[in-house]
C-alpha cells in the first residue's frame, strides 16, 4: 500500500483536545465502515451466482480481493488509533517530555496521512462494487421482463 505522504506541519500546532476530537472522529468512521462492509459482504453474498457470471467474473473477483484486504486493514487501523487514543495522556500530563510528545504528534501526521488514504480506496471501491450489483440488477430485472 503506497500511502501519499503530506508536508504539512499543522499538527505541531493542534492542541490535545483537537487531537481527541479528530481521534474519536476516526474511530467512528472506521467502525462506520467495518458495518458498511458487513453490508457489502452480504450483498455480495445474495448476488453471488450473477457475479460469477463468467462476463464480469474479472471484475467482481477483484472487487472482492480488494474488499477483503480493506476488511482486515480496518480491524488494524481500528487498534491503532485506539492505542493512539489512550497514549493521549502524554500530551496532557503536565509534564514536559519533548520527545514523547513530538513522537505522538508524528504518530498523529502518519495516522492522518493512512486513515485518509484507506477512506479513498475503501470509497472507490465501494464505488466498483456498487456499479457492478447495479449492472446485475438491471439485467435480473430485464430478464424477468422478457419471461
Amino acid at each position: 500500500m503506497k500511502i501519499k505522504e503530506n508536508s504539512h506541519r499543522y499538527i505541531e500546532w493542534i492542541d490535545p483536545e483537537e487531537m481527541h476530537s479528530t481521534t474519536v472522529l476516526w474511530l467512528s468512521e472506521l467502525k462506520f465502515m467495518r458495518d458498511e462492509q458487513l453490508f457489502l459482504n452480504n450483498l455480495i453474498k445474495h448476488y453471488t451466482v450473477q457475479l460469477v457470471d463468467s462476463k464480469i467474473f474479472g471484475k467482481s473477483k477483484k472487487i472482492v480481493v480488494v474488499l477483503s484486504k480493506l476488511e482486515d486493514e480496518v480491524i488494524s487501523l481500528m487498534k491503532k488509533v485506539q492505542t493512539h487514543e489512550n497514549k493521549l495522556e502524554v500530551m496532557i500530563d503536565d509534564v514536559d517530555q519533548f520527545e514523547l510528545e513530538k513522537a505522538y504528534r508524528d504518530t498523529h501526521r502518519e495516522l492522518t496521512n493512512t486513515i485518509a488514504h484507506y477512506k479513498e480506496q475503501y470509497r472507490e471501491i465501494k464505488t466498483r462494487l456498487f456499479e457492478l450489483v447495479s449492472k446485475v440488477i438491471k439485467k435480473e430485472k430485464q430478464k424477468r421482463l422478457l419471461n
